[in-house]
């Protein structure tokens, strides 16, 4: 791989790399095991923002620098110093930066190696896959700390693993393993920790050579769609289905009937 040409300028906290229309974002604080704090936070605002904006780019992996932490949570002590406004304006920000890399025109994979925990939790749920080396922990531990998730994890969690499965973990504050996540619904894949990035990119270039639009159109009637009721869910997909039909849609349907690889 190489550096990503997208990106504006080096970061401090993160890592980008680029191997065709795949980017694999590092998130690299280990000292802290990758802890958030407003400045890799702000720094992953930026990149998120950059590589966005790259038309070429279709899947950004994500994951965490070293072996122990995917991320393991925020950063406690730059929280602990907070008042009621600011706890208010950060829980705010590291909200908005998580929906901006949820509602982009890429797939996002996050490729989970050790602890996702807090914050880490919540960057894993904000990414439309997940997978899991077999020593991803994750947990929603805020309780244990008096205070509770404030990056969208008691919005996320719910609506993907259903109600009574969240409250408890969010209630306990307990972690799961990658097995327990992938039986409940978190995780989709678990894999040895070498076989994690590959796994995830074969996922991500599975994932890039199909139709941009059609890949970008599932993604946003799904998860709209999530919060309507059925009838309204299908009539978005139905407003929806016929977009790539005069583009994209009819070159792929043209090469399957002509027995090639289409040109997208």
């Amino acid at each position: 791989m190489s550096n990503v040409d997208a990106a504006p300028r080096t970061y401090q906290y993160l890592t980008l790399e680029r191997d065709g229309a795949v980017c694999v974002l590092t998130l690299s604080r280990p000292e802290k095991l990758n802890a958030l704090n407003h400045a890799l936070l702000t720094e992953l605002d930026d990149a998120v923002t950059s590589l966005q904006a790259d038309r070429s780019l279709r899947v950004v992996i994500v994951t965490g620098a070293g072996e122990k932490a995917f991320v393991a949570g925020a950063d406690i002590g730059e929280l602990a110093v907070l008042d009621t406004r600011g706890a208010e304006a950060a829980s705010a920000f590291g909200s908005r930066v998580f929906r901006k890399l949820e509602t982009g025109p890429q797939t996002v994979i996050a490729a989970v190696n050790g602890f996702a925990l807090g914050g880490g939790c919540e960057l894993a749920l904000a990414c439309h896959i997940r997978l899991a080396a077999e020593n991803a922990k994750f947990g929603l531990p805020e309780v244990g700390l008096g205070i509770i998730p404030g990056y969208g994890g008691t919005q996320r969690l719910p609506r993907l693993v259903g109600l009574g499965v969240a409250s408890e973990m969010i209630a306990t504050g307990r972690m799961v393993g990658a097995e327990e996540a992938l039986r409940i619904g978190l995780v989709q894949k678990v894999v040895e920790p070498e076989a994690l990035l590959p796994a995830a990119t074969e996922i991500a270039r599975t994932i890039a050579a199909k139709g941009p639009l059609a890949v970008k159109l599932v993604k946003r009637v799904a998860r709209e769609g999530l919060l309507m009721d059925f009838e309204s869910g299908c009539a978005l997909e139905a407003q929806h289905f016929g977009d790539p039909f005069e583009g994209e849609g009819a070159e792929g349907m043209r090469a399957f009937l002509e027995k090639r690889p289409p040109k997208w």
